[in-house]
């Protein structure tokens, strides 16, 4: 079957470059939102660095934010089955403000 016959058939062709490929770290997320928009910043935080930049923009619609969470959550529970409950902290492990601050 050609792949033009095959994506007829329900199926998408999705690419994936080399660089998108290698992932981006993220160890915190801020989202904001609209009326029309759900904003997703991955930001990598690191112990003795003053700033961080954010790395990576997710531009959702509200429609997909909500299919996005109903996917996590699928994803959170089938992980959690194979391996066990992933615990959660009551506080954050590291304050966003750790580090050492500079002093002149």
């Amino acid at each position: 079957m050609s792949e033009e016959k095959k994506n007829k058939a329900g199926k998408i062709n999705i690419e994936l470059d080399e660089s998108v490929a290698e992932g981006t770290y993220s160890n915190l997320a801020i989202i904001n939102h609209s009326v029309s928009e759900f904003v997703v910043d991955f930001v990598n935080i690191m112990p003795g660095r003053p700033k961080s930049k954010v790395k990576s923009r997710i531009i959702l619609t509200p429609q997909h934010a909500k299919r996005l969470l109903k996917a996590l959550g699928d994803n959170i529970h089938k992980f959690e089955q194979a391996h066990g409950e992933i615990r959660d902290y009551d506080k954050a492990p590291m304050p966003l403000n750790f580090g050492p601050t500079g002093q002149a």
